[in-house]
C-alpha cells in the first residue's frame, strides 16, 4: 500500500496536530509528577490522547518511581513494556492502582 501524497498544507496541519498532542501527554506527565493530578484521574479519565501513552511512561512520571521501578512493577503486574493505557485491562487498571496509590 502506497503511502498519500500529501500537500505542503496537509503536511504543516498534521505537523501541528501531533505537536499538539505531544504537548498534551507533557502536560499530563507533568501535573502527574507534580501531583497536581492522581493516578487513578489519569487511569480514569476518557480520551484518546491519554489513552495512547505509554504505561511505562505515565508509571515514570510519578514522584518516587523511576525506570527501574515502573520496569519492576510492570513485569510483576504481567504488563508488557509497551503497553498503553488503552490497552489495559480492567484488572491490570486495578492492579496499578493498588500498587501506586498512596
Amino acid at each position: 500500500m502506497a503511502l498519500p501524497q500529501l500537500t505542503d498544507t496537509d503536511r504543516t496541519e498534521a505537523l501541528a496536530r501531533a505537536l499538539a498532542v505531544r504537548r498534551e501527554r507533557s502536560e499530563v506527565r507533568s501535573r502527574l509528577k507534580d501531583g497536581r493530578v492522581t493516578l487513578a484521574e489519569v487511569l480514569g479519565s476518557e480520551g484518546d490522547m491519554i489513552g495512547r501513552i505509554r504505561v511505562r511512561q505515565l508509571l515514570e512520571s510519578l514522584p518516587g518511581v523511576g525506570t527501574a521501578r515502573a520496569a519492576q512493577a510492570l513485569a510483576e503486574l504481567h504488563i508488557a513494556d509497551n503497553r498503553r493505557v488503552q490497552g489495559l485491562g480492567t484488572r491490570q487498571r486495578e492492579q496499578l492502582l493498588e500498587r501506586f496509590s498512596s
